[in-house]
């Protein structure tokens, strides 16, 4: 018997995040915090890339690093809901006429066929995949627990929560409309400048989480940079934890520890002692599962309470600020 599902077709979306692949030029630095300290499991390394996930992660991996001779943002990458959606979304920015590239099964170790390209309006290189492997972890690292990959080592980092990236103020309302409208993302909770059209900060997401995907708008005017990514921990406490071993390990905290209005959830923000690049720990947070759900404007004089409601505060002229920011590769396969 026919299901009235079977009928149906919802067209492609994004599941959630699926890995970053970031450029270091000190790829030891690099893995010491993010292998050592945070805890995340080194899946496999390949020559000068080295493939990691959290305890909790299944799939085979969520952060990609590489050594490097620029600092750089490779791709951000995103899993689609369906194996069908990856040929439906190449076909469909044919049809936008925005350039696509096949990449290869493999290219990334243990992910399938992707395509990939730059959002309209923001230039981030964005890669969808559906097939990815799910290995074991070695038998010294399983976890009795089957749904967990690994036992928790370190700060215990579970997962990749969300990506920051930034684009000019030209282009913003371009680059946050194209991936709601293309790629399902929910606009959640955002921000106006003061001409009360222009994006200032929309917080998005596929999945309850209130974001996991930020867009913001970058006070220079660069396109394509990323502000920060964000590593999940399990519990609040584990933020003001990570504060504590983190500082007896020299890592320079670029803000923190605090909690967010927007999202609600207590922050750390950390530079990779290896690239530079900035890591958010993130843990908490409020979750949406109101299909009628209505987006929450923060006014002005109300958003400084968004960015920290308490604990170490942005200064609002400079919470957007593009210091230290990433920028990312183009089109071309940066592997």
């Amino acid at each position: 018997m026919a299901r009235l599902l079977d009928n149906y077709d919802p067209g492609p979306s994004v599941a959630q995040c699926g890995a970053i692949n970031v450029g270091t030029k000190d790829l030891e630095k690099s893995l010491h915090f993010f292998r050592d300290l945070l805890g995340m499991e080194e899946v496999a390394r390949v020559g000068d890339t080295s493939y990691l996930r959290g305890y909790m992660e299944l799939t085979h991996h969520s952060l990609v690093l590489t050594q490097q001779d620029e600092n750089i943002v490779n791709s951000y990458s995103f899993r689609m809901r369906r194996p069908e959606d990856v040929e439906i979304m190449y076909g469909e920015l044919e049809k936008q006429e925005i350039e696509a590239i096949e990449v290869p099964a493999g290219t990334e170790l243990g992910r399938g066929t992707a395509v990939r390209f730059l959002v309209p309006g923001s230039e981030h290189p964005f890669e969808l995949y559906y097939d990815i492997d799910k290995p074991l972890a070695p038998e010294e690292l399983r976890s009795r627990l089957p749904s967990n990959s690994s036992k928790r080592r370190g700060l215990g980092v579970r997962r990749v929560d969300h990506f920051n990236v930034q684009t000019s103020r030209e282009t913003i309302n371009q680059a946050e409309q194209w991936v709601r409208d293309n790629l399902g993302f929910n606009r959640r909770e955002y921000q106006l400048h003061r001409d009360d059209e222009t994006v200032l900060a929309s917080w998005m997401s596929v999945t309850p989480q209130v974001h996991d995907l930020a867009m913001v708008a970058n006070s220079e005017g660069k396109r394509a940079q990323l502000h920060h990514m964000a590593f999940n921990l399990e519990n609040m406490s584990d933020v003001l934890t990570a504060a504590d071993i983190l500082s007896d390990f020299d890592v320079h905290f670029d803000l923190g520890p605090g909690k967010h209005g927007i999202g609600q959830a207590m922050y750390l923000y950390v530079m990779d002692p290896g690239s530079g690049h900035r890591v958010e720990i993130y843990a908490g947070g409020y979750l949406i599962f109101d299909p009628d759900w209505v987006p929450i404007k923060w006014e002005r004089e109300q958003f400084k309470d968004g960015l920290t409601w308490y604990g170490d505060p942005f200064v609002i002229e400079g919470a957007m600020r593009s210091l230290a920011t990433t920028p990312s590769a183009g089109l071309e396969l940066a592997r």
